[in-house]
């Protein structure tokens, strides 16, 4: 008994100590505050003196405490900052400096050597060749099949169904358990340009194959981020069946060209300006996003836009030269995560 008496004891003690080094945080916080409020400022010197380190604190309140009024110190010394850049422009007026840019990992790109010239003799060469070249110079015109993998639940199904509605010429088919090295004859033989397929795993769409016909290349992308018409808030009405316009933004290397000339080519030439449909595949970081929007003319000077939807964000994985072949295909580009992604600064298209 006598143990367990002196256990509680000192149990209550530290207790105690405890109970009086927290008073004595919250009172020195307290005229802290008071000390500001009158307009008097602490010294920097004596809260944080060089060298100090607040992980080395092993109270949890204590570091906790400290590293608020770290917090703090750091917001007002920043906004200060501010208004003093602030006055300084106003007064200089037409003389101020321009505006630091800030600085990103987009502008802080590692430099690539792919990077086309649009003057570039050999690029504009290789585009007057390539497999796209007959869709450019306006010989064929874009006719699209549109498949996903086998037994396709609700929702890549009706994925399908809109983007068939946002390509014109484009043909929803079920697959039906055929290979893909069966379906590319069949496509060829019926004059289809391209073909489509959309993967999924776990009801939910999660690939992209697209197959330019009949001498390929062929890209495989990771698809994620899907959302359908009736997920999109505030979308606006169902597409009409003009042909839209399509917008492809940051394709800047040989790679990112090629992606980008195998989506232009899904689309036709010319754009029925009348529906103010715009189709949208924008790249930053090596992501694709696609949007579909409507551009309404509320007056002279403004322009609104509605979502008309689907939308779902890309990444390439693969481009093979020819169509779809697995086993024997031969591949332009591969992506590697661990050789390539060795730099957040580092992008590929």
């Amino acid at each position: 008994m006598a143990k367990s008496g002196d256990k509680s004891g000192g149990s209550g003690k530290k207790s105690l100590k405890r109970k009086a080094a927290t008073e004595q945080l919250q009172e020195a916080a307290v005229a802290g505050d008071g000390a500001t409020e009158i307009g008097v400022q602490p010294p920097k010197a004596a809260a944080f003196p060089p060298g100090f380190s607040i992980s080395e604190i092993k109270n949890k309140q204590r570091r906790h405490l400290m590293f608020t009024r770290w917090k703090q110190q750091q917001r007002k010394e920043k906004l200060a900052a501010k208004k003093r850049l602030k006055k300084e422009r106003e007064a200089l007026g037409d003389k101020a400096p321009p505006k630091p840019v800030p600085k990103t990992i987009d502008n802080q790109r590692v430099y690539d050597e792919t990077i086309v010239d649009p003057n570039d003799e050999e690029v504009a060469y290789d585009e007057a060749t390539d497999e796209f070249s007959s869709y450019f110079n306006r010989e064929t015109s874009p006719k699209i099949l549109i498949t996903t993998s086998d037994r396709p639940h609700g929702r890549t199904v009706r994925l399908c169904e809109q983007l068939s509605t946002v390509i014109p010429n484009s043909h929803v088919y079920y697959r039906r358990g055929l290979a893909l090295k069966k379906i590319i004859p069949q496509c060829i033989s019926r004059d289809f340009t391209d073909l489509i397929v959309i993967n999924e795993d776990r009801k939910t769409p999660n690939g992209l194959i697209l197959s330019h016909l009949p001498n390929g290349p062929t890209a495989h992308f990771k698809m994620s981020s899907v959302r359908l018409r009736k997920e999109i808030k505030r979308r606006g009405k169902d597409p009409t069946e003009h042909i839209p316009e399509i917008i492809l933004n940051n394709f800047t290397t040989r790679l990112g060209h090629s992606v980008g000339r195998m989506f232009a080519s899904l689309f036709p030439h010319n754009p029925q300006f009348i529906g103010r449909q715009v189709a949208t595949f924008h790249n930053q970081r090596d992501y694709i996003f696609f949007r579909f929007h409507r551009y309404i003319f509320k007056s002279e000077k403004k322009v609104g836009i509605q979502e008309l939807g689907p939308r779902f964000t890309l990444k390439l994985r693969s481009l093979q030269k020819g169509t779809f072949d697995s086993k024997y295909g031969e591949y332009e580009w591969v992506h590697k995560p661990r050789e390539m992604d060795t730099s957040r600064r580092k992008f590929h298209l």
